[in-house]
């Protein structure tokens, strides 16, 4: 006993001692001050925002004497270049896509305009990190609206649930709807609070010495810092059945899907989701393109760029095993372009950066290999895009977001589900989301008059898609298209069950599989969340490895696959990246700006 307390103790004394360095790192603070101005008025021209969004690429742009290159403008890339930007330095940001964001980019078709993978977002109340954190990337120039409640509701076959913003709102209407269950209930609330506190932990493992976290990894230590770890790597059905025999109860504990079932995701992911909404949801004022339109101008102003329709083929790495930058495709009969840095940050993902991006003999290094084999890709998704005739107020649109399941057996029901063969995946369709973004945005109907939109979300497997891989967008041929229409027409017709006062209403409908995240996002298997976020890719020796810095010197990984996902989970792979390239404790500073804005706010008050 006394040796394992000597151990923790000198353990944390040399932590202290790290900590302390990298407080002291000559790299300087970006989040100084809070944003100087308030929000400027919507810009809606246009040309205006294509200036932004859709600059492209040319060699004549890339900015002199880069200090880094970032591959992919999602949420990761700009977090990570828009940090480094408010630290002085030189970043180019490289998006192989026609305009900047990621899955926070939206597009317009016949009048309406649909975001493709920003539905709403927790925590954004003045004041929470996340808010500060995004405030500092966009120079407090982003608005966010909050959802009325109920902001969810939930379907297990006839059964409606309704989920309320608010620490006490939240647990009073669960314990409402599940009077028996209050035991249950206050149990996961304080699992819950308890995950929250605790999981700047996993930020903490990821940055500290790779020895460091692996001595306490394999002795077990780790497990005696935090509970966090146990629940990290507990199934959350195995965690759930432990509180409540109550099916329905589990299920709602359960809800946002994202891929993986909850006999094999992490308790841990699930309870943070959960605890994500608890304070309210929001959604971007002007909508999700928004987030990259204020965010491109920090990055500029600092002497960087962001441009598009430029795919990077290779990271350039020299004798000496470095990285020292990309080559970019201009177009298929045109010559590449190096382009040379000394640090390189890729937002494409764990296995493109790995897999393609690398050359074919760094691919074969053993730390390389390592970190493959420790994750697998996660599932895809399919969309349906339907355009109304008729604002959100006309056709009385709710700002809810509705889950729908068939029954309350969620396990059952996704495994049945992925093991689906492809020709029996348009009569099964089991889970659905359906969402009208034209409801939760104000400014929606400013700037498409007499329209409105609802966006239908599912889950699906490149494996049923795989036979047109390879062929290009929007000529997949007949079989493609008549299997894709299957499929949406069978979920609009589900959604018009659900509202049928809208069947009158469409009058444009377009779907995305997995092949157009593949084509729009560059996700290998068209998956949105990144890696598979199963309970083993939370483990502490995987949330350990799957870290910023990379075996390659001077690449470094951003978004997604080095945190969570979602776009609070891809910002804040963001600044582990940055914490990493910066030599500097970047959740410190946030930390000591949160502390500044909630004293000066308190000042103002009094």
């Amino acid at each position: 006993m006394w040796a394992t307390l000597l151990l923790l103790v000198a353990l944390g004394t040399l932590t202290l001692g790290l900590v302390a360095h990298r407080l002291l790192a000559p790299a300087g603070n970006p989040f100084a001050r809070p944003p100087l101005g308030p929000p400027r008025p919507l810009v809606t021209d246009p040309r205006a925002r294509d200036k932004v969004l859709k600059r492209g690429f040319s060699a004549r742009r890339v900015p002199p004497e880069l200090d880094a290159v970032v591959i992919g403008s999602g949420m990761g890339g700009l977090a990570a270049a828009g940090i480094l930007a408010k630290a002085g330095k030189r970043v180019l940001v490289l998006e192989q896509h026609d305009q900047a964001g990621g899955c926070c980019h939206t597009f317009q078709e016949q009048g309406n305009e649909f975001d493709v993978g920003i539905h709403y977002v927790g925590q954004m109340h003045e004041g929470s990190t996340l808010r500060v954190a995004l405030d500092q990337l966009t120079d407090g120039q982003l608005c966010w609206q909050r959802l009325p409640d109920p902001y969810d509701e939930v379907c297990l076959g006839p059964r409606r649930y309704q989920l309320r913003a608010g620490k006490a709102a939240f647990t009073a209407a669960l314990e409402e709807q599940f009077p028996a269950e209050k035991t249950a209930i206050r149990e996961f609330m304080r699992l819950s609070k308890m995950a929250s506190r605790h999981v700047a932990l996993l930020a903490v493992l990821k940055m500290v010495p790779r020895w460091l976290a692996a001595l306490l990894v394999r002795t077990g230590l780790i497990y005696c810092v935090s509970p966090i770890f146990r629940m990290a790597a507990t199934s959350h059905s195995e965690a759930v059945a432990r509180l409540t025999a109550d099916r329905d109860l589990r299920a709602l504990l359960s809800y946002l899907f994202y891929g993986t079932a909850p006999q094999d995701s992490s308790f841990l992911v699930n309870v943070l989701m959960v605890h994500h909404y608890q304070r309210g949801a929001w959604y971007p004022r002007g909508g999700a393109s928004e987030i990259a339109f204020h965010a491109v101008p920090v990055i500029e102003r600092a002497g960087g760029a962001v441009l598009v329709r430029a795919p990077v083929t290779r990271i350039l790495v020299s004798h000496a095993g470095t990285a020292v930058g990309v080559v970019v495709q201009k177009g298929p009969s045109e010559e590449e372009v190096e382009v040379f840095a000394p640090v390189v940050i890729s937002d494409a993902g764990i296995f493109n950066t790995f897999g393609k991006l690398l050359p074919p003999q760094l691919r074969s290094h053993p730390g390389v290999c390592s970190r493959l084999a420790m994750v697998r890709h996660g599932m895809g998704s399919f969309l349906v895009f339907v355009g109304l005739r008729g604002s959100a107020t006309e056709l009385a649109l709710p700002a809810t977001n509705f889950w729908i399941y068939p029954h309350n057996d969620l396990d059952t029901m996704m495994t049945r589900y992925a093991a689906l063969s492809r020709d029996d995946v348009p009569e099964n369709l089991a889970m659905m989301f359906i969402t009208f973004p034209a409801a939760k945005d104000p400014t929606y109907e400013q700037r498409h008059p007499g329209r409105s939109c609802m966006t239908i979300l599912t889950m699906a497997r490149y494996e049923w898609f795989e036979e047109w891989a390879g062929t290009r967008t929007k000529h997949r041929g007949p079989d493609y298209q008549r299997y894709k229409l299957a499929i949406a027409q069978r979920l609009l017709e589900r959604a018009l069950q659900r509202f049928p006062h809208l069947r009158d209403k469409v009058e444009f409908m377009e779907a995305a599989s997995p092949l157009t995240n593949q084509h729009y996002l560059a996700a290998p298997h068209g998956e949105m969340y990144g890696t598979e976020h199963d309970v083993s890719r939370f483990s502490p020796a995987v949330v350990a490895a799957m870290r910023a810095e990379t075996p390659v010197k001077n690449l470094y990984l951003t978004g997604q696959d080095v945190f969570s996902c979602g776009l609070a989970g891809a910002l804040h792979g963001g600044l582990l990246c940055a914490s990493a390239v910066l030599g500097r404790l970047l959740y410190l500073d946030l930390l000591l700006l949160k502390k500044k804005i909630k004293w000066r706010r308190g000042r103002k008050a009094a």
